[in-house]
């Protein structure tokens, strides 16, 4: 494993990966549940729910307080939640169905709103929970502090939904914005800006599979190009850490 900066990079078998992340994340949930009394987890799309099947098992699944996590989307496509491209689908069937996590600390967005009043119904979601304090806030700044981020990466280093070149990418206001043009279908999203995900306690970036290898190399293996990318953009005030396969870490 390799760490600067609160950053942390390890290299797993698949199995393995599994195993660590299932064993980081109760860990956090154990931390901030018991400092807390609650745990804030924003989930990402893509490959990360299959990542996190090792939390429905001995030990995770009857020793975690459960009933204290509250569970949010990094992004989220404009599509009903019974969609196939939703991400709250493909959490619920892979995981938050199958753990007692109240209904009501599930934040799913309103999925019968346009892009724009979705990111902005979820934003006044946020601020409402950060003024409740069940979710913590930066006193620097003011944006909310989520306890974890488990963030994917694609091919192209595009995280959440802010994708390379985007002037998302560039947001720094707004808690959630939306886009109508990912360039990855489908094209309506809304998705935490850069700050947010910057304001986490901890983050943790799940990569896997060679075709990202050269995504993970641009922004891992000290390239000029790493500051282009989304995700060499990730940089939590708290701490860091990659979960890679060997074929993402392949070209490191």
């Amino acid at each position: 494993m390799v760490e600067t900066n609160n950053v942390a990079v390890e290299v797993f078998e698949k199995e393995d990966l599994t195993v660590s992340l299932a064993k980081y994340v109760a860990d956090l949930s154990n931390k901030f549940t018991s400092e807390r009394g609650a745990f804030t987890v924003c989930l990402s799309g893509g490959s990360l729910i299959n990542y996190l099947q090792k939390l429905l098992e001995p030990p995770y699944v009857d020793t975690l307080q459960w009933s204290k996590w509250h569970v949010f989307w990094v992004d989220e496509r404009v599509v009903p939640k019974t969609h196939e491209d939703s991400n709250y689908k493909l959490a619920f069937d892979g995981l938050l169905s199958k753990v007692p996590i109240p209904p009501g600390n599930v934040y799913a967005i309103n999925d019968a709103l346009s892009a724009e009043e979705a990111a902005d119904d979820y934003e006044t979601c946020l601020r409402h929970l950060v003024k409740n304090n069940v979710i913590a806030s930066s006193p620097a700044s003011g944006f909310p502090k989520f306890d974890l981020m488990l963030l994917g990466m694609g091919p192209d280093g595009h995280v959440a939904s802010l994708f390379p070149g985007h002037p998302l990418v560039e947001e720094n206001k707004r808690w959630v914005t939306f886009i109508k043009d990912s360039p990855k279908p489908p094209p309506e999203r809304i998705t935490f800006t850069l700050p947010v995900i910057n304001t986490s306690a901890y983050a943790a970036l799940v990569v896997t599979g060679k075709g990202k290898a050269d995504a993970v190399h641009s922004v891992l293996g000290g390239s000029q190009n790493s500051i282009k990318l989304p995700a060499g953009l990730v940089s939590p005030e708290g701490e860091l850490k990659w979960f890679l396969d060997k074929g993402a870490a392949s070209k490191l």
